[in-house]
Order: C-alpha cells, then structure tokens, then sequence
C-alpha cells in the first residue's frame, strides 16, 4: 500500500498520507487546517535491500573506510 506525499494549498503544510485499498482520494483532509485544498507531490520512489551481502561491492574499488558503492546504507 502505497504513502503519498501532499501539500496544502490553504495553510501550505505537507503531509504523507498512507493510502489502504478502499481510501477515497475525496477523504483527504490536511491534518493541520482540515482543508480538502490540497496539491499532490511528486516523490521519489524509496528502495532499500534487505540483503547485505557482498555481491553489491565485489565490483567496487573503494577504500574500506569510504562510504561508496553502498556500503554503509547512505547511497
């Protein structure tokens, strides 16, 4: 189930609102005003790995002490 991002237009608050089946996109209320004036945002998809093997840094050069190429969850 997806969480999407909003912004409201009448008191300019941005809020994530996690979306169930059967949600109404006209349910929406922004938590701060109760406005249904309200603007979608686009966001950029988080993915993450669960599996921190060595198969996603074999191919890397990096120094052991570097963050790069994944290895310490910050890229």
């Amino acid at each position: 189930m997806p969480i999407y991002d909003y912004r409201c237009k009448d008191c300019n608050n941005h809020f994530d609102v996690f979306h169930k089946g059967k949600e109404m996109i006209e349910d929406i209320l922004c938590p701060k005003c109760g406005s249904k004036n309200y603007t979608k945002l686009i966001s950029a998809p988080s993915i993450s790995f669960s599996n921190s093997s060595s198969e996603f840094n074999d191919s890397c050069s990096c120094d052991s002490n570097d963050c790069c190429c994944g290895s310490c969850g910050m890229n």
